[in-house]
């Protein structure tokens, strides 16, 4: 990978709970052996259950293979024939961790084992295909086509520093979100403390800090989840928080400023098709609305019938798969599908398009309502949805997740509904109020709201 080079001073080490490797080592040895040299031009499957291991074939795989397509922990065995199809791959890597099916239609396997083991330079003469793929509800994935330049156009604008940065991160590594910090943290020359799924939080969180990690990030739902406990989240003292993935509302904005008080807490806009489209650092939410005239390190932002389109070098390509609706429009936009409301001198996002709840033909975007509820002091997250009626075809409700301490009762869910009924039209209030133990929370760190 031209990111990772040769270098003297500091150990540099992706790790997790369950191993780690050296990221020196990997200039000289490999977790291929002797199959790295045979999938020169080959398009691969990356696919297994360790991300160290996903790491180091990254690494070596970049400019070697012509294309590789990074399979996210979750993807089920029934999308794989179709995927192998529509990317032409010719050979799987695994890290034998998982079964793999049969007749999936790959001609080669090649797997994927530590200890390293030595290995001279090679020639890596391809500008690789990054396949990311989408979390569809319905068929397969969508596959989104990538190079190194697009996924590291923003960090390598911004990386003049030469300042270390190491890097702890919730989000898993297969998805966009936790690609772009694995590839943050190779180009600021640091390690990578990575998250796993059953891992408890506190534990994570001590294991970032013995690594003396100094950036961290998450999605607002991880962080929720981190700041449940107080003494956990305390255990850490970053420079930088980050999060992405979900809007990032005031209350969690203001939590996080709270309790890193010597952070800078900053959130990004960012999807597997549009890229990284811009971070917004004065810890409000929304971003400013001078962003759609003249819009931050050369990328262009505008709304059109509510929702953000942008445009950059570091969108994706284009989408693999032969039935896949184009990427880009005819201007080189990306419609987001994520609805934007102009304030004043702010935009703010109010939800995705394709989770309007329809309450007697009147939209009601959950996030927009989620935010007001989050604002109760006795609320830690909420989730809106619909739930079907005879009448109006739909009425909203709400799941909330209360702080710690805080006793469920009739007047606290008056409080909810009041506050709601404060800032919106009746249609959008919800009917009821259920109290949650926890909110279900998506492999990708985001409230799961199928």
């Amino acid at each position: 990978m031209k990111l990772l080079s040769p270098r003297t001073g500091e150990r540099r080490v992706v790790s997790t709970r369950d191993g780690k490797v050296d990221l020196h080592e990997l200039l000289r040895a490999s977790s291929l052996g002797g199959s790295l040299r045979k999938l020169v031009g080959a398009s691969v499957i990356l696919m297994g259950g360790d991300q160290v291991k996903t790491a180091a074939c990254l690494i070596e795989l970049d400019g070697v293979a012509r294309r590789i397509v990074l399979c996210p922990p979750d993807l089920q065995p029934k999308h794989l024939k179709t995927i192998v199809r529509d990317a032409e791959s010719d050979t799987l890597v695994y890290d034998g961790g998982k079964p793999i099916p049969a007749n999936i239609g790959v001609a080669h396997l090649a797997s994927c084992v530590f200890p390293l083991t030595p290995q001279e330079p090679i020639v890596r003469p391809f500008a690789t295909e990054w396949i990311l793929l989408t979390s569809g509800t319905v068929g397969d994935p969508k596959m989104v086509v990538h190079t190194l330049a697009s996924l590291t156009d923003a960090i390598l604008n911004e990386n003049s520093s030469t300042v270390i940065r190491n890097w702890a991160t919730f989000y898993d590594i297969r998805r966009y979100g936790g690609l772009q910090i694995f590839l943050r943290a190779i180009a600021d020359r640091g390690s990578l403390t990575l998250h796993e799924p059953d891992e408890i939080v506190d534990d994570f969180l001590a294991r970032a800090a013995a690594e003396h990690f100094s950036h961290i990030s998450g999605t607002p739902s991880h962080w929720r989840l981190a700041l449940m406990n107080s003494t956990a989240a305390r255990r850490i003292d970053p420079k930088y928080v980050r999060l992405s993935g979900e809007i990032a509302d005031r209350s969690v904005l203001d939590a996080l400023k709270a309790t890193y008080p010597r952070a800078a807490v900053v959130h990004a806009y960012a999807s597997t098709e549009a890229g990284l489209g811009f971070e917004v650092t004065d810890g409000e939410p929304g971003f400013p609305a001078e962003w759609l005239e003249s819009g931050p390190d050369n990328v262009t932002i505008k709304v059109i019938d509510g929702s953000l389109r942008i445009r950059s070098n570091r969108t994706a390509l284009r989408y693999l798969n032969d039935c896949a609706k184009p990427l880009l429009d005819s201007e080189g936009f990306i419609d987001t599908g994520d609805i934007v409301s102009v304030q004043g001198d702010r935009c703010y996002f109010v939800g995705r398009r394709d989770g309007i709840i329809n309450v007697g033909g009147s939209k009601v975007n959950p996030e927009e309502v989620e935010t007001v509820i989050n604002r109760h002091p006795a609320v830690r997250a909420s989730l809106v949805k619909g739930r079907r009626n005879p009448v109006t075809g739909a009425v909203v409700v709400a799941d909330v997740e209360l702080e710690e301490g805080t006793v469920e009762s009739i007047e606290l869910k008056r409080e909810i509904i009041a506050a709601c009924a404060a800032e919106f039209p009746i249609y959008k209030v919800p009917v009821i109020v259920n109290v949650v133990a926890s909110l279900d929370v998506t492999a990708g760190g985001k409230l799961n709201r199928r």
